[in-house]
């Protein structure tokens, strides 16, 4: 059995500060929504050990309680099903990141302006797990290409943009700037205007299975970028201002997402993540998914630039485990999702901060009476 990756202190509410004022509707809105989709298929449980079964039991409870929905409610339900746990990493220290759902103009056709695509799952990639993985494949690869030797590594993001896979038929989307189509691969999912009217989304599909590279440390570790400097906003402009650096740069992130089209998606909420339900901003959290079981309720305290023009303010909030990501790795490490559109991304951009409080809501085991 392998060495646990942190401990689960329990806690009494009142320890928690901000606890009191953090606004907890949204979040038992967004937990309730998953009730249904858990019904049928309880989330897994994952190496913390907060049990899948366990939260959709929950889930079932919120999504039986009464409208209208106020803070008084919503704060009692959180209190007697659960009981908080801190989470203390054996290595390393807690952080948060922030990412959003691009807005941009795109094209179902190329065009002169219209030249970088978004492309479908190809349906050579195969998903690996224990039972199916070459030992000549990284334990940390989740995906391969199928070929009639066996699996192999799939093509990454230098050879696909070579033309690894041209002529399959898989572009879904043109988007008019290279550095912008980098940036969705990066966060996963975009909201797209088409030429000629439309609103197409596109979400993650999976991806070529090389592990992600963060561009903006490399240019930090190479003075490209002060440290002090660097937000998602200043990486953007510094590859913009050179095309022919900023390809070269965007080519040392190896990884290669792949995405499907998501219809019919509520206008306010963001795509279908990981745990199969819509991102809701504010309140989900992307989390290291082989440590935390999705689902989870996990209570934030931090100070976020997600002020005006980056002023920093107490983010005190109630999150749910709701997605993943490549760099997100770790027992307290979290990525939040703050929106969709240019300010959203703005605003995610800056964050780089460690939170004073990442904690864990348990379901009780009788799912109430919290002790």
């Amino acid at each position: 059995m392998s060495e646990p990756v942190a401990d689960l202190v329990p806690l009494a509410f009142a320890d928690l500060p901000g606890w009191g004022d953090a606004p907890l509707v949204p979040t038992l809105v967004a937990f309730r929504r998953a009730a249904s989709h858990w019904a049928v298929r309880p989330p897994k449980t994952r190496a913390l050990g907060i049990g899948g079964e366990a939260l959709a039991a929950v889930a079932a409870r919120a999504a039986a309680l009464s409208d209208p929905l106020d803070e008084p409610s919503a704060r009692a339900f959180f209190e007697s099903r659960f009981t908080p746990h801190r989470v203390v990493p054996r290595f390393g220290e807690p952080f948060l990141t922030g990412y959003y759902e691009p807005e941009l103009d795109g094209s179902r056709v190329p065009t002169d302006r219209f030249r970088w695509p978004l492309l479908a799952r190809p349906d050579d990639l195969v998903d690996l797990d224990a039972s199916n993985r070459p030992p000549s494949i990284d334990p940390s690869w989740a995906f391969a290409r199928r070929t009639e030797a066996g699996l192999v590594p799939y093509f990454d993001r230098g050879e696909i943009e070579d033309g690894a896979l041209a002529g399959r038929g898989l572009e879904r989307v043109w988007l008019d700037d290279p550095v912008d189509a980098f940036f969705v691969h990066v966060q996963g999912s975009v909201r797209i205007r088409l030429e000629g009217g439309g609103i197409l989304r596109m979400a993650y599909d999976g991806k070529a299975g090389h592990p992600y590279t963060s561009i903006g440390r490399i240019a930090i570790d190479r003075g490209l970028i002060p440290a002090e400097e660097m937000t998602l906003e200043r990486l953007r402009e510094w590859l913009k201002a050179d095309p022919t650096a900023a390809r070269a740069l965007m080519r040392e992130n190896r990884s290669f997402v792949f995405f499907r089209e998501q219809p019919d998606l509520d206008p306010d909420l963001g795509a279908v993540a990981a745990a199969g339900l819509p991102l809701t901003p504010g309140v989900s959290l992307a989390v290291d998914r082989t440590l935390h079981t999705f689902g989870t309720p996990i209570f934030l305290d931090a100070d976020l630039p997600l002020g005006d023009d980056g002023t920093v303010i107490p983010f005190r909030r109630l999150m749910l485990a709701e997605d993943t990501g490549s760099a997100i790795l770790g027992p307290a490490r979290g990525d939040v999702f703050v929106g969709l559109g240019p300010e959203a991304g703005r605003r995610a951009g800056r964050i780089r901060h460690v939170p004073r409080t990442f904690v864990v809501l348990v379901p009780n085991p009788d799912g109430e009476g919290a002790p």
